[in-house]
């Protein structure tokens, strides 16, 4: 990524740039001092009018080396805040949910902290896709997702793994616990139609948790909530 006017001229060429135009001869060390001419190792026989006015050239130069690196900085966090999300829904991509969830089973592990993951998958979505159009398909994801969102802690995670798939960590949270979450969530998805021009239809989603042990391959505690979403769902049907 390029910044527009960054400066590419590393910082000891401005330096010695700066101060041959007032003829100064400085020592080629760099000492931590708030001092402007300490910092260059001048001492006070060499402050002449013009080392003056090319140290006040130089700190302004590194003053603009900062706020085009903070600039930087930022630019870089929002592209991978952006790279993290998914491209429909207001929560996670497959990827930076599953690095997430490495995370805090690695957490799990150390610390033996309690976590769980639910798996969830939106009951026929395919016939809404069918009958209405993937456009009405789109606003039933984004609904739940931003659902399944608001009835979570700001501790807890969302995500969604592709299709009508989506999957909640949650943090502190054993089995028993994620149950009882995992189906309040599902309560909280079905509350409301979600209208879509003059369709409007209830959502009902399968859910299926696995509890995070410690020493557990957090992939494959996702694949076995998500067999556990397929269990439950068959039963039902």
């Amino acid at each position: 990524m390029k910044i527009s006017g960054a400066r590419t001229e590393p910082f000891a060429a401005i330096r010695k740039r700066a101060l041959a135009r007032a003829g100064a001869q400085v020592a080629a060390r760099e000492v931590s001092a708030p001092d402007s001419a300490a910092f260059l190792g001048l001492t006070e026989a060499d402050l002449t009018p013009k080392v003056v006015e090319a140290l006040q050239t130089l700190m302004g130069e590194i003053e603009d080396l900062r706020n085009e690196v903070s600039v930087l900085k930022l630019r870089l966090n929002e592209a991978q805040g952006l790279a993290d999300m998914d491209v429909l829904t207001p929560v996670l991509n497959r990827r930076a949910f599953l690095r997430e969830l490495k995370r805090v089973a690695a957490f799990a592990q150390r610390y033996g902290s309690p976590a769980s993951v639910v798996f969830f998958d939106l009951d026929g979505f395919k016939s809404v896709n069918d009958r209405f159009g993937h456009a009405a398909g789109d606003e039933a994801l984004k609904a739940v997702a931003k659902r399944l969102q608001a009835n979570v802690r700001e501790s807890d995670i969302v995500g969604r793994m592709g299709g009508d798939e989506f999957a909640v960590l949650l943090a502190q949270a054993d089995k028993e616990t994620a149950l009882a979450k995992a189906q309040s969530l599902a309560e909280a998805v079905r509350a409301e139609p979600v209208e879509f021009g003059e369709w409007s239809a209830p959502l009902h989603i399968s859910f299926g948790v696995r509890e995070i042990e410690p020493g557990a391959d957090p992939e494959a505690a996702l694949a076995e909530a998500d067999a556990a979403m397929f269990l439950r769902k068959r039963r039902s049907a």
